[in-house]
């Protein structure tokens, strides 16, 4: 944690040097010890010392300033460091403003000038003060903070960013805490303006965009080569391991992703069936394992960017992003995963991201505390997601159309499942409309084989209903399946458009796409198995194809 500080302003320069050093040698060691001659000056300083976290323990203020009177100052300072000890200078003439400002801004105290020796007449003053401070002080949060309304599909893209990125940041929610209120003002912003996010430097961004908050946070990254050996599309754990081996090998490497490293497995609270974790780990330890492994070979990582389209020109591959840019590359790997199904279900898009989520949201798990939350969905995701919101709900229940969830989810899962009081399975159950206001109060839910229905309060829904992959912007010609799965190797001989597009004498590596040099791994490709374990090893193992494409251009 950063020292507190104790601030002393006085137009008179004599007294302010004074002040600064009898403070500076007996406190100096325990608080940051700030100085002005400027009222206005210090105003203006507030606001962004308050932004960026740090603690005003204690104001010394003189009274007669030019710019403003001491107790004027006061008045402003205290309405933004309302904890703030104060403390006015004041000679002999002004004992009566001083008096009268006990009253008006709750001064603790006033010294009269001169105050020697300060070891009798200023520092048992400020030291009791500082002590009474210390006892009803609670450290202040040092970093990001995001101040909106809980139930925001803004605040909530914004949370699944940070979170994701493992950007440590801290939640103010409008209608709940007070501080949120306190920073909207001290800035001069409205309601209107939510989210707001505060930076340490002091500076905030109103209703920022993704793309904003890399480039204030110097997340996105400036490409270092003209023409790269391999770039990879998608840092799910396919795309992850693709970028270690790449890297580790000597490849010019580049990852590119959309959003946040880690894909849907990057989401899990918890995975368990990983090989050298016998207590699991969660899906952000993996990614952020992965990712700093990634770098430190030499991979370079370019976030969040979205990719449009890929193009083949005089041998190589143009990567087109979405702001325009092209990067060059000798052979691409598409990595980029799949999608969570969308519940086409009355309600549900008018409440995403306002009590309805899809996948994990790791991040709201927190507002749900003893409180009525649904998981739609019989698989493994579903199952750790349920399992870390019992941490938190009052109970959870989980939703399938089938009688039980031994088709579809894991043993281990199940058996904590059963072993977690407050964790309910509901077989044979199917959302039909979601209700609510300004977020989810209610869901109607039907017994698929009775057909009757019910309506139960509810104050999140989490859905896992299959996926589907991201790959509506490939283009140039590769084959895909009916699922819009990428098909690669010797699937694509089944395909009778594939001799027309495939010129080479040589058939495709197993995880070559119908475009020579362009590669797919892990759930985006047809016929995966769709484990973390498995896309870690189509990644890596693209990369050794990548080798082999290379040695033969």
């Amino acid at each position: 944690m950063s020292r507190p500080i104790i601030f002393a302003i006085d137009d008179d320069q004599q007294v302010l040097r004074a002040i600064t050093r009898d403070l500076r040698s007996h406190y100096g060691k325990e608080y940051k010890i700030m100085s002005t001659d400027s009222a206005n000056e210090a105003l203006d300083s507030l606001v962004e010392m308050k932004n960026s976290g740090d603690v005003i323990a204690l104001f010394i203020s003189d009274q007669r300033m030019p710019e403003m009177q001491g107790v004027d100052f006061l008045q402003k300072a205290v309405k933004v460091f309302p904890e703030a000890k104060r403390v006015l200078l004041t000679a002999y003439s002004d004992t009566d403003a001083a008096i009268k400002a006990i009253n008006d801004v709750q001064l603790d105290y006033y010294l009269m000038k001169p105050w020697d020796p300060p070891e009798e007449k200023l520092y048992p003053v400020v030291s009791d003060l500082l002590d009474d401070w210390h006892a009803h002080y609670t450290p202040e949060f040092k970093g990001i903070k995001l101040t909106g309304y809980q139930f925001s599909p803004q605040s909530h893209v914004i949370k699944d960013y940070l979170g994701s990125n493992l950007i440590p940041y801290k939640w103010y929610d409008i209608e709940r805490n007070d501080q949120a209120k306190t920073m909207l003002d001290i800035n001069g912003l409205c309601n209107d303006q939510l989210p707001v996010l505060f930076f340490e430097d002091g500076t905030f961004l109103s209703k920022p965009t993704i793309n904003d908050i890399a480039e204030k946070l110097g997340i996105t990254t400036k490409l270092t080569n003209e023409i790269y050996d391999v770039v990879i599309i998608g840092a799910g754990p396919a795309g992850l391991a693709a970028s270690v081996y790449g890297a580790s090998e000597g490849l010019r490497t580049l990852l590119i992703e959309r959003k946040a490293p880690g894909g849907q497995a990057g989401s899990s609270s918890r995975i368990e069936n990983y090989l050298g974790f016998p207590a699991g780990l969660s899906g952000s330890d993996l990614t952020h394992r992965a990712i700093s492994q990634a770098r430190r070979l030499g991979a370079e990582f370019l976030s969040p960017h979205t990719v449009q389209d890929i193009q083949e020109r005089d041998g190589y591959k143009y990567v087109i992003l979405d702001n325009g840019e092209e990067v060059i590359s000798r052979s691409v790997v598409i990595t980029t995963g799949v999608d969570y199904r969308k519940l086409e279900v009355e309600g549900v898009d008018k409440f995403t991201g306002a009590g309805i989520y899809y996948g994990a949201a790791v991040t709201e798990a927190s507002a749900c505390k003893d409180k009525q939350v649904y998981v739609i969905g019989g698989g493994n995701s579903a199952g750790q997601a349920a399992m870390y919101l019992s941490k938190f709900a009052q109970k959870v229940h989980i939703l399938i159309r089938r009688e039980g969830l031994e088709a579809t989810m894991s043993a281990y899962l199940i058996e904590q499942i059963g072993d977690t009081p407050n964790i309910e399975v509901m077989p044979y159950t199917e959302v039909i409309e979601a209700r609510g206001h300004n977020s989810l109060d209610q869901l109607v839910l039907i017994n698929v084989n009775t057909k009757e229905t019910q309506v139960r309060d509810a104050s999140a829904l989490y859905i896992f209903i299959g996926a589907r992959p991201y790959t509506d912007w490939v283009q140039m010609g590769i084959i895909k399946s009916k699922g819009n799965f990428i098909e690669t190797g010797r699937d694509l001989a089944g395909y009778e458009n594939f001799r027309r597009s495939w010129k080479l004498k040589r058939d495709p590596f197993l995880l070559e796409t119908s475009c020579p040099g362009i590669f797919a791994a892990g759930d985006v490709r047809a016929g995966a198995m769709n484990r973390v374990a498995s896309a870690v090893g189509e990644g890596s193992m693209a990369i050794s194809f990548v080798h082999k494409y290379l040695a033969d251009v």
